[in-house]
């Protein structure tokens, strides 16, 4: 707050939570992860230590340290190295949560297998109908879902294709 307003008690309280929960992170990281990120190194000493302690309350006070040590640096360099590693991560969800959505349209809706086949022309319709009514009917008798895991194993190829 550069207009000489100061800070409220709750908002550094926030912003202290928040530099402990970036050390949280960096100490879940692995060696080679941690190795990447530049830090000073009583931050990384204490971070390498709170990997070896097992005790909630020693490690609590650990990550409380860790807090403390955050505030002495830069964080945005820290986060940016984080949301780098996390990147594949989120990339991969969001690759499932697509083939998911699909695999619920078609179920749901008759005319999502033509957009479907518009957008991903190298679909096997013919094998997706036959596991659309292959579901229908294993939820009919109460069977495994074997054609709805089936489903998505199909549909996931195209789309990979289409993202690769």
């Amino acid at each position: 707050m550069s207009d000489g307003t100061p800070i409220s008690k709750t908002r550094r309280k926030q912003a202290v939570h928040e530099l402990q929960a970036l050390g949280e992170e960096l100490v879940e990281l692995n060696e080679n992860q941690l190795a990447t990120v530049d830090l000073p190194e009583s931050l990384r000493d204490a971070v390498m230590h709170a990997r070896t302690i097992t005790k909630h309350e020693a490690r609590r006070r650990q990550m409380q340290y860790i807090g403390k040590l955050m505030r002495r640096v830069d964080p945005a360099p820290i986060r940016t190295a984080l949301d780098a590693f996390q990147a594949p991560a989120r990339s991969q969800s969001a690759f499932h949560k697509r083939i998911e959505s699909w695999r619920e349209r078609l179920l749901a809706e008759p005319a999502a297998s033509g957009e479907l086949l518009a957008e991903y022309p190298q679909a096997d319709i013919r094998q997706l109908a036959t596991l659309i009514d292959g579901v229908a009917r294993e939820r009919e008798a109460g069977k495994p879902p074997r054609s709805y895991r089936e489903l998505y194993q199909v549909l996931r190829a195209p789309l990979a294709r289409a993202e690769g």
